[in-house]
């Protein structure tokens, strides 16, 4: 399972290193520490937060002018697999991607909940790059 360091974390959440040791501190983001002593968070728990953090805290607006060059880092949330087909989750800041994709791709990519990953987005449809 893939862990995360404190600014790793930080930058997926899209908050301050400083503001993730208060979470961690007042015990709302679960923390371990490596071979190293170093803090880490794992990624079933950073997902799972993520997911949390996000839910209803930043609307997007209705009329949102964008280009069709939108590329969103985040962390997948959720994985849901058939023989054929994948659905898959991502939470990148304020925002929650889904993609269908092929079972083969998800399983060559590595894609699991926990891993961050980049959902790149043009039209209707969604390429997910695991980062």
């Amino acid at each position: 399972m893939p862990s995360y360091s404190i600014g790793r974390a930080a930058r997926l959440l899209g908050v301050s290193p400083e503001t993730v040791r208060r979470w961690a501190d007042g015990g709302q983001l679960r923390m371990d520490r490596d071979g190293t002593g170093n803090r880490v968070i794992d990624g079933v728990s950073l997902a799972a937060f993520a997911k949390e953090r996000a839910a209803g805290l930043h609307p997007v607006p209705g009329e949102v002018r964008t280009s069709v060059r939108n590329a969103f880092a985040g962390i997948v949330t959720r994985v849901t697999m058939d023989d054929v087909v994948a659905q898959v989750e991502i939470q990148s800041g304020p925002h929650r991607l889904v993609s269908l994709v092929s079972r083969e791709a998800v399983e060559e990519l590595g894609i699991e909940v926990g891993v961050t990953a980049t959902a790149r987005v043009k039209a209707t449809n969604v390429y997910i790059d695991r980062t």
